[in-house]
């Protein structure tokens, strides 16, 4: 693998582990968000990676979002390249081909946790502490967060979070579907990791289409998305899959997918 600005990558199996590195609060620069784009589409070229964990460096943030000092001076071409990198980066995430699972282990705030949201799974720590507090600097969450939380929380705690600046604790996080585990502090990593070899059990192929139709649901009625459900698993019986996790399932054994 190539060598990523403030990210630190490790393999393991079919696991790739993702820690963001820039101390003291993991922000993000463009350098680090146009290497994230990279490395997640060098990882949709590994076939042998089945599922993407993202957690913080240290123990205090996840990811504090953008450096504001970036935004002091007022240059317009320098926000306008932010919003890009931020856009592009995040939306090369959310369609990363298998499962992404973001550990939140600390402070997960703007950019931080849009980060979090362009993931498929959210595991926080009991004492991590989530937010959009864009508007509190005249800004606004622009890498997803004001299309993505509402998805997930509804339109009342999305406005609750990003028009009164609400900070939310990851009990609240849970209760509201914005994360769907709590565990002890330093616990997030390694259950994101468990997660992840749960993934290891399931057909990259049908992952992928799966993720795809879910996602799916985001843009089209039912009514749109049905017969795509259908071609789609019509589709997979042209793999190598389909044949394999059938076999593997009637003759007792875990299946080796190709």
């Amino acid at each position: 693998m190539n060598n990523y600005t403030n990210l630190q990558l490790e393999i393991s199996g079919h696991t790739a582990l993702l820690t963001l590195s820039n101390p003291p609060a993991n922000t993000w620069t463009a350098a680090s968000l146009a290497d994230l784009k990279r490395l997640v589409l060098d990882l949709n070229n590994n076939t042998a990676i089945y599922s993407l964990v993202i957690t913080g460096g240290g123990d205090k943030f996840f990811c504090a979002g953008a450096d504001l000092k970036l935004f002091a001076d007022g240059d317009k071409g320098k926000a306008l390249e932010m919003a890009r990198r931020f856009g592009e980066a995040f939306e090369t995430l959310s369609a990363f081909r298998g499962v992404s699972i973001a550990a939140i282990n600390g402070y997960a705030m703007g950019g931080g946790l849009e980060c979090a949201l362009a993931c498929d799974i959210r595991i926080a720590e009991s004492q991590a502490q989530m937010a959009l507090p864009e508007a509190a600097v005249g800004l606004l969450p622009c890498a997803g967060g004001t299309q993505l939380l509402p998805w997930l929380v509804g339109e009342g705690w999305a406005k609750r979070m990003i028009l009164c600046g609400e900070r939310i604790n990851a009990e609240t996080a849970l209760r509201i579907g914005l994360v769907e585990e709590v565990v002890a502090p330093g616990q997030a990593r390694q259950r994101a990791l468990e997660l992840a070899q749960q993934v290891d059990g399931q057909s990259p192929a049908s992952v992928a289409a799966c993720k795809t139709l879910i996602q799916g649901a985001r843009r089209q009625a039912p009514a749109g998305i049905l017969p795509l459900e259908r071609e789609a698993f019509i589709t997979l019986f042209d793999g190598a899959d389909q044949q394999e996790g059938v076999n593997a399932f009637l003759e007792k054994r875990k299946p080796i997918w190709n």
